[in-house]
């Protein structure tokens, strides 16, 4: 289980992650990753992520949480898999930088995903997240 310091609970919060942060879809899952802000220049020009201004302090864990929607089936199975995904989060948060945002949403073919195969997939597209986004043409 998450500390409750490290869960998304109010909508708003999901919110800000899902407009602000950076999307990355690997297998049955899709992770939306919104990091903290930093004062050097080179990322001056990124767009500041829809939060409000006292929420996210420096020193803030790293927070996360699920979107499990009834496409994935029923309450059994969405519970499985929110709570296998809440356990694969929950080795992977430290790793994030500090006062960032993690919203993982589950796709369909979650519900039939090994556990083993939920956790590539997790690593995966957190590292598609984090990584820098480079111009793509068009």
């Amino acid at each position: 289980m998450l500390a409750a310091a490290q869960r998304l609970r109010r909508s708003t919060d999901f919110a800000a992650a899902v407009r602000g942060g950076r999307r990355a879809g690997r297998g049955a899952l899709v992770v939306h990753l919104s990091l903290p802000t930093s004062p050097d220049p080179a990322t001056a020009t990124s767009p500041e992520p829809a939060r409000s201004s006292g929420t996210e302090q420096p020193s803030a864990p790293a927070r996360a949480g699920f979107v499990v929607s009834k496409a994935v089936g029923n309450a059994v199975v969405r519970n499985r898999v929110r709570r296998r995904l809440r356990h694969l989060v929950r080795e992977r948060l430290a790793g994030l930088p500090t006062g960032s945002t993690l919203v993982v949403r589950a796709l369909p073919a979650a519900a039939d995903a090994s556990y083993p195969r939920l956790g590539a997939d997790l690593d995966a597209a957190i590292a598609a997240a984090k990584a820098p986004r480079g111009r793509r043409s068009r």
